[in-house]
């Protein structure tokens, strides 16, 4: 029997898109605050903001992103999105206050979440039913890869070529994603609107009770990935390994790549259990020997065992929240995704700041985020044994 197509023009349209979008955010993390130190004579905290001011737009617009997602035509608020996304990046070539870095910042972040919401629910639909878990996790991918290459690039745009080449590029990634999003037409049972039941706004209108559990399981394991992503730099420093930080990330993106056509198989012929557990068990391991580095072939051999974990688990939840949710909740189930995802990085880089202060790397990594790891296991156990018990009581 031949298997459903899953390399739809639909479909690499909604994952280009998704890559330039987070690649475009990625370039900013690490080129932004040297052109706000270097070129406006900006401080530490001056660069922090720029980079809170995103966050706030991103977590104060993606709940609205599903209920406005659901509402409306997705292929004409892409459209939308992604000529608004261009824009932002296009002011960014003229406008160098500090004031208009802020202001450009958070719009950014609010289209950042409407349009990676949207492409993701997107991505989502046009999957065939059968290979839903493979192909989501081939879109997550994207993410993946915009995370490794996207510094690199900034980094060596600011340090070579300047600020002028920096934002110039950021422009024409901006155009890049408009043709990527919008070359190709969706069926109308894709981007139709959800018909509304009820009138004023709800609860349900911005998170979908149905995903939630899955989505906070994702939020878990992206809270123990924050504190990699968030302190990995001053981790290295304090190990004597800075040069080797962006082999870590480039080890821990090619394991993603390499495992993802199995894991994919695996969640959709066998189900999440077959990849969720070892994912836990392979992020927790990869989280201790994290913490005991010593040398580079530590780091690297911790970032292939955190890759293979971290690559199973976070394609698994992001698949388990939209199939828990009816086809026309797809933007609400993916923003509540999201939500999660937002929240928590933020709140590691914040609580786990405490940690490392106190208790150092070694403990946080070692001790504290392989106890969440475990922790999650655990509510991941309780929840698929309440889901199975639920699913049985509703067909006798």
């Amino acid at each position: 029997m031949q298997r459903e197509k899953l390399w739809t023009p639909e479909f690499l349209g909604m994952g280009g898109s998704n890559l330039f979008l987070f690649m475009s955010q990625y370039i900013m993390v690490a080129s932004l605050p040297i052109f706000i130190m270097e070129t406006l004579g900006g401080g530490d905290m001056e660069a922090g903001l720029a980079m809170t001011a995103f966050q706030i737009g991103a977590v104060s617009c993606r709940p609205l992103a599903g209920r406005i997602i659901d509402a409306v035509n997705k292929q004409r608020l892409m459209r939308a999105a992604t000529i608004a996304f261009f824009l932002v990046m296009l002011a960014f070539n003229w406008l160098h206050s500090e004031q208009a870095i802020y202001a450009l910042r958070f719009l950014h972040g609010c289209i950042f979440a409407l349009a990676t919401t949207a492409a993701a629910a997107m991505a989502a639909l046009v999957l065939p039913a059968s290979r839903k878990g493979e192909g989501i996790g081939y879109f997550a991918l994207s993410t993946n890869l915009a995370m490794v290459v996207g510094p690199l690039i900034g980094l060596v745009l600011i340090g070579n070529f300047g600020s002028i080449a920096l934002f110039a590029f950021l422009t024409a990634l901006a155009a890049l994603t408009f043709l990527a999003a919008n070359a190709r037409r969706l069926p109308d049972e894709v981007v139709r609107p959800a018909g509304r039941q009820k009138k004023g706004f709800h609860l349900s209108d911005f998170i979908e009770r149905r995903s939630l559990a899955p989505a906070l399981l994702g939020g878990m394991v992206f809270f123990a990935y924050g504190g990699i992503l968030t302190f990995i730099p001053l981790y290295a420093k304090s190990l004597g390994l800075q040069a080797e930080t962006s082999l870590f990330f480039v080890v821990f993106a090619f394991v993603i790549i390499l495992t993802r056509p199995v894991i994919g198989r695996l969640f959709d012929e066998k189900g999440p259990d077959w990849t969720v557990y070892p994912g836990f068990a392979c992020f927790a391991a990869g989280m201790l020997l994290f913490s005991q580095v010593g040398t580079t072939a530590g780091l690297l051999i911790s970032a292939a065992v955190l890759g293979i974990g971290f690559g199973a688990l976070s394609p698994a939840f992001q698949t388990l929240a939209v199939e828990s949710a009816p086809a026309a909740r797809a933007g609400v189930a993916t923003a509540t995704y999201f939500w999660s995802l937002d929240i928590s990085v933020g709140l590691a880089a914040v609580l786990l700041s405490f940690v490392a202060a106190q208790f150092g790397y070694a403990f946080m990594y070692g001790i504290c985020c392989t106890a969440i790891i475990f922790f999650n296991a655990v509510l991941y156990f309780i929840w698929r044994r309440m889901h199975r018990k639920k699913q049985s009581t509703t067909m006798t």
